[in-house]
């Protein structure tokens, strides 16, 4: 059951500020608050909210464009129920480090400042990027942000940010109540517009249709065959169920693992996506392209034990079911 069905927005109800709205786990929050009436305000480029058709019939709110954000934060001083930040370059192979600097680090600071001078709510989203080869494990345990070595630049920017945070923590200059949550491979409908870093699923769907197949990467690692690569594939409408339970029950202060606690391998992601489709398997492994290699994390899995001791006892949804969820949406906007 979805945790916002549990809260009663009034006629005075303040509204979130949503960064990222019009990106893909932003513009689910944002279809979440609708239904059940809360109000929004959008932050992202203006032009991601034109003509996507994942998009019909939303309601974003006002609009603000994010380059402006500050600005107008300080211009007309809103009254917000809180920040949720889920703005960022998501591009893992992203090498730019002053850009990603700015978007995922920088801009990130300042919404912090803002929430702690205000004294609003303030949950964002980090990222399992910064796990890296998982030298370190996947627990989520503070003491072990520094260490961490991420494989790409924007891991990196999210692992800085995370010991940045920390530091503020430990300083006690804070927002009233904050939360950061590293989000495992999280898929579901509406991310079309992010390309080539949309899910394995959305491709292996599209490739179905127009071919009757679906490509994989092969495997360079000794040790683990064509397909057997594992992650913790999260359906994106428990990603909505746990920031809506962030926000209902204030929970402690930290950074905390957002997966399943199961890793499956992509082969299992796509065999589902075929037997959704109701297609006959047909699956080619082509290699990993040279540039990727040798950032390419081979295997991870949350540990969600810290989590669940906040008292989140929502059940995860299966690899299976996710991806029937999804692939009945896409046949629905393809019909």
């Amino acid at each position: 059951m979805p945790i916002l069905k549990t809260l009663t927005p009034t006629a005075s109800s303040a509204p979130w500020l949503i960064t990222g709205a019009g990106g893909f786990v932003g513009s689910n929050f944002v279809e979440h608050c609708n239904e059940r009436g809360f109000p929004v305000i959008s932050v992202d480029d203006p032009s991601y909210f034109q003509n996507r058709k994942e998009r019909p019939g939303k309601d974003f709110g006002r609009i603000i464009d994010r380059e402006n954000l500050f600005t107008w934060l300080e211009n007309e001083r809103p009254e917000l129920a809180g920040v949720v930040h889920l703005g960022a370059c998501t591009d893992t192979g992203e090498m730019d480090e002053e850009y990603l600097a700015k978007m995922n680090l920088n801009y990130s600071k300042r919404l912090w400042n803002y929430c702690t001078e205000q004294q609003l709510p303030f949950v964002y989203a980090s990222s399992a990027a910064t796990y890296g080869d998982g030298e370190f494990g996947y627990d989520d345990d503070d003491l072990l942000t520094a260490k961490l070595k991420p494989l790409n630049p924007y891991g990196e920017s999210k692992r800085a940010f995370d010991e940045w945070v920390l530091a503020k923590e430990a300083a006690g200059f804070t927002p009233s109540h904050w939360a950061g949550f590293k989000f495992f491979n999280v898929y579901g409908y509406g991310e079309a517009h992010k390309g080539k870093m949309a899910s394995v699923i959305l491709h292996a769907f599209r490739q179905i249709q127009e071919t009757g197949g679906a490509k994989l990467f092969q495997s360079h690692k000794a040790g683990i065959q064509d397909g057997e690569q594992k992650r913790d594939f999260i359906f994106v409408g428990d990603v909505i169920d746990v920031i809506c339970f962030s926000l209902q029950e204030p929970i402690r202060r930290g950074i905390y693992n957002l997966g399943t606690g199961t890793a499956r391998t992509f082969l299992d992601l796509v065999r589902a996506t075929f037997k959704a489709m109701g297609k006959p398997e047909k699956i080619e492994f082509v290699p990993t392209p040279e540039s990727l290699r040798e950032r390419y994390q081979y295997f991870t899995e949350a540990n969600m034990e810290r989590l669940r001791a906040t008292g989140y006892s929502q059940p995860f949804t299966s690899l299976e079911a996710g991806v029937a969820a999804y692939v009945r949406r896409l046949q629905s906007e393809n019909a």
